[in-house]
């Protein structure tokens, strides 16, 4: 019996009894919805948040002021923090001189300090709060992860110019800001010198949509709250990512001695971005084996539904199954029939399962979540868009082979238990 003509027999069985093929094929389709979007919005979740702290590099470290000993995994302790207990130390003012410090640091190439806080901003008539970052134009330049858009970045000579995220530009005021314009910020008043991509977020102070950069000493004069030297934070990058510990190490030894605290006294925080991403990657991936393994349960169900149907396609086909031996046509073939009517009802439910979860992507994009789908090789990264449902081309693979293979398997027993009936008995039976 060749293959083609099995194939034919198995879709006629499926046909023949429409209402339970189709009940069948539901169990799957849920189990394969569920399980693909539940790895989608994982990948996704975890895309989003790698790309937002991706845009701090795995070579930049960031230290702030004030220390917790409360546990907090993303910092750095150094070589005498967070083995006692849950206090906080005073947060002391970052300042020029820790500049200073950290740039004789080995390994340490570039040296930024920043300030930030939030004021209003005035545009045709009407006025919102947003997030003001003041930055060295000179010294920050190697930590930029902006993209301008429209316009020009800031100039040394800059002194009035400011740098404005996409949606402050285009979506929060009636009319869009466009460069060259003059708006208020803090109740002085600035020229736009460039409006800058969207980046889907801003995670970490690094080109948020809804920024506002411009040169530290103007930052100042907007924000009030700083003294001449004080900053909000410091970035370092450098040399070489691979020595990051030593790197840790060496910045913790310098800065408790220009700082002159102890272990238990110390009043900063080293935060290293590649460590952020490895934390966050862990913790995502964690919970999508958790979450998938729940959604595998549908897939058991479904499973068991495509045995069951298996099960009963043996008892009423048994006459055939008997005319079919005595034809001449061997277990193996017999078995092979079987098994493809199963692989067609998981294969069907996988490919079901996977057009619903294209299109409950979809409507979680009207609804302004967002659907990515990369093409093979991005890594996962593709280039359309910022969702947070990542359905990549492996994943829909991966849900049609494994629904597919699962069906299969279900259908096994069923199979052997057709081929092994006697012709003669098989033909006797009503």
């Amino acid at each position: 019996m060749k293959l083609g003509y099995s194939a034919r027999l198995a879709f006629g069985s499926l046909t023949h009894s429409k209402m339970r093929t189709w009940l069948t094929i539901i169990g799957i389709v849920i189990g394969v919805t569920a399980v693909v979007l539940i790895i989608a919005i994982s990948n996704g979740l975890q895309a989003n948040v790698q790309r937002q702290l991706g845009g701090l590099g795995a070579d930049v470290v960031s230290l702030s002021a004030g220390f917790s000993r409360a546990g907090s995994n993303f910092g750095f302790r150094g070589p005498e923090g967070g083995q006692g207990g849950s206090s906080t130390t005073i947060a002391n003012n970052l300042t020029t001189k820790d500049i200073q410090s950290v740039k004789g640091v080995p390994n340490i190439q570039y040296v930024t300090g920043t300030i930030s806080g939030r004021t209003q901003v005035d545009y045709s008539g009407q006025s919102s709060n947003a997030q003001v970052t003041g930055i060295d134009v000179l010294s920050y330049r190697p930590f930029a992860t902006y993209t301008i858009a429209f316009g020009r970045d800031l100039a040394p000579s800059d002194s009035d110019a400011v740098l404005l995220g996409d949606r402050l530009a285009n979506q929060v005021f009636k009319r869009p800001i466009t460069t060259g314009t003059i708006i208020q910020i803090g109740g002085k008043p600035f020229r736009v010198a460039g409006i800058l991509a969207a980046s889907g977020g801003g995670f970490g102070g690094g080109g948020g949509d809804n920024a506002i950069f411009m040169p530290i000493a103007k930052a100042r004069t907007i924000l009030g709250e700083f003294t001449p030297d004080q900053l909000s934070s410091i970035s370092m990058k450098m040399a070489d990512a691979s020595l990051l510990n030593e790197t840790l190490t060496a910045l913790t030894q310098r800065l408790t001695i220009t700082r002159q605290v102890v272990g238990k006294t110390q009043d900063f925080t080293l935060t290293a971005a590649q460590s952020l991403r490895d934390q966050v990657a862990s913790v995502t991936s964690t919970l999508a084996l958790f979450l998938g393994g729940i959604a595998a349960i549908s897939l058991l169900v479904g499973a068991i539904g495509i045995a069951n149907t298996m099960f009963m396609a043996v008892l009423e086909r048994t006459k055939q199954i008997g005319v079919l031996k005595a034809l001449g046509a061997s277990k193996g073939e017999v078995t092979r029939l079987f098994l493809i009517e199963a692989g067609i009802l998981g294969f069907s439910g996988g490919a079901i399962g996977i057009a619903l979860s294209l299109l409950v992507s979809l409507v979680l994009t009207e609804a302004g979540i967002g659907i990515t789908l990369p093409t093979a090789g991005a890594g996962g990264r593709g280039g359309g868009g910022s969702g947070l449902v990542l359905i990549t081309p492996e994943l829909i693979f991966f849900a049609l082979a494994f629904s597919t293979i699962i069906g299969m398997i279900a259908g096994y027993v069923p199979s052997k238990q057709a081929a092994s009936l006697k012709p003669v008995d098989a033909l006797k039976y009503e």
